[in-house]
């Protein structure tokens, strides 16, 4: 591998039509190992990795890279390229065994599962021995032990690897420091995403208390300038009264006079006081300008609108079994989906999830419109004709859809700003989409891939409080656990069928 360096200086960019840049002035140099890239969805995570490898070509500053430089794209539509010289390659035997990489793969690639993709993606990738390699969301679609082995396989990787991803735990475990985005601002912090994120915090939550200190400082100067105004407003016209006063003849010693004076100074006095208390109030308010406090947006949302259906059911299948390819099957018991039903699909990958679902949506019992479903991929062309159809709606409507897009953690602005909207965006303006149209049944196929980690918090919390039905695909124990009740999980048998049961 040669001699591996990258080094970001100044570095400006922004995608046409944003009317500011992702990222401006942006310095920093990687080190060796991995370094987390963070932040929320849309904040240039997928630009910056584009960025770094030469994709993309800053609009000022310099990069500076030596060594072959690879980006591994989140979206696995298309086969890596090398992949069939990597199949014969002498020196690549270790590597396929490892990631568990089939021989017929590019022959097959349309019929393989996203987590059998994204394991030749990165299989591939390693073995052309990159000095900078960038991975974007690597652990999607993956189940449990093809993580296990791809901790591994990066655990290895001795170049400079920087890693997007929303699995916090396999930041923590990877990274020994993250960058951390929030547009136009870019911040280099040690340790893995829950030191840096809970060092953030800290800063961000010491900023605000300064803040919220110096400005009741501030409001109390100018309360006490006010107060000392008028005060001085009626001296000054108690003032003008006693001037109008003429001094008696016989006042020969001037007392007249003396209290006169007295008067005068007061007011001059009560004035010199209130230009005090101002000028006060000025500096702590220059203080305050100078504190830089995060703008943090209402996250959480409800989903309205959605009706409880306990006397229909959504959908009532016979047992049967589906062809999976290869001669393999897929068998499964009688099902039913609830008005209220909250089913987890598990399972290992390559088992027949998604043509599971695909077969379950085809036999639905409900309107189109009363249905959100959310796949694992979306491609890129149908994720441009859904944020132009969005862009379309109705104002009223489209209002409600970026106020929910808000809580899950995007901004709208510069949602609608772009031309082609990240992964993780379009899970989200469907899933928003959806919701504002009050859903019976909520179908998600690996809901947290490409999601930040925000988004996935709040879309826990959605989900979990939903009085709809909900139907999740997921590799994710944690979340599944938080929002379901019944489990469909796939097996396999000796034949090498899969066979579904399910359980409470």
């Amino acid at each position: 591998m040669a001699s591996a360096q990258l080094t970001l200086q100044s570095v400006e960019f922004a995608h046409p039509g944003m009317t500011k840049p992702l990222f401006s002035d942006l310095t920093v140099q990687f080190p060796s190992g991995w370094t987390g890239i963070v932040g929320p969805n849309g904040a240039g995570k997928t630009t910056l990795l584009k960025v770094v490898t030469g994709e993309l070509a800053a609009q000022s500053g310099a990069v500076s890279r030596q060594g072959l430089a690879l980006y591994v794209a989140q979206r696995t539509d298309d086969a890596p390229e090398f992949l069939e010289d990597f199949i014969w390659a002498p020196d690549a035997t270790v590597l396929k065994a490892r990631l568990r990489v089939g021989e017929d793969w590019p022959e097959r690639w349309s019929t393989l599962s996203h987590g059998e993709r994204k394991r030749a993606q990165i299989a591939v990738a390693l073995w052309r021995e990159p000095a900078v390699l960038a991975l974007d969301e690597p652990s999607n679609h993956i189940d449990a032990e093809a993580r296990r082995l791809l901790v591994r396989a990066l655990t290895e990787f001795n170049g400079i690897g920087l890693l997007v991803s929303h699995d916090r735990a396999l930041l923590d475990e990877l990274c020994s420091q993250c960058l951390l985005l929030d547009p136009p601002d870019a911040v280099m912090r040690p340790g893995g995403v829950t030191e840096a994120m809970e060092q953030q915090d800290n800063e961000e939550q010491a900023a605000r208390s300064a803040n919220d200190a110096l400005r009741r400082t501030e409001t109390r100067l100018k309360d006490e300038a006010q107060r000392r105004r008028v005060m001085a407003d009626q001296k000054a016209a108690a003032s003008r009264g006693s001037k109008q006063i003429k001094i008696p003849a016989h006042d020969h010693d001037g007392r007249a006079q003396r209290n006169l004076a007295k008067m005068s100074g007061k007011d001059a006095y009560a004035g010199k006081m209130v230009a005090q208390m101002n000028q006060r109030a000025g500096k702590v308010a220059t203080q305050r300008s100078e504190i830089s406090v995060k703008k943090r947006y209402e996250t959480g949302i409800w989903v309205d609108g959605a009706s409880f259906m306990p006397r229909d059911f959504l959908l009532r299948l016979p047992a049967g079994s589906l062809p999976l390819g290869g001669g393999r099957r897929l068998h499964f018991p009688d099902l039913a989906i609830g008005g209220t039903s909250r089913i987890a699909l598990s399972g290992a990958n390559g088992l027949g999830k998604s043509t599971l679902i695909q077969h379950l949506l085809g036999h639905l019992k409900l309107s189109p419109e009363k249905l959100v479903n959310v796949p694992q991929e979306i491609s890129a062309e149908d994720s441009r004709t859904l944020l132009e159809a969005v862009k379309r709606l109705p104002n009223d409507e489209l209002g409600r859809v970026m106020i929910t897009i808000s809580r899950l953690g995007s901004r709208p602005a510069r949602l609608l700003e772009s031309a082609l909207p990240s992964p993780g965006e379009v899970r989200k303006l469907l899933l928003a989409l959806g919701i504002v149209r009050g859903p019976h049944l909520i179908v998600m196929d690996e809901p947290t891939n490409h999601m930040d980690l925000p988004g996935i918090l709040c879309l826990e919390q959605a989900l979990e409080d939903c009085p709809c039905a909900v139907l999740l695909v997921s590799h994710d124990e944690a979340f599944l656990e938080k929002i379901t009740v019944t489990d469909w999980h796939l097996t396999r048998d000796e034949a090498g069928d899969s066979r579904l049961e399910i359980e409470g």
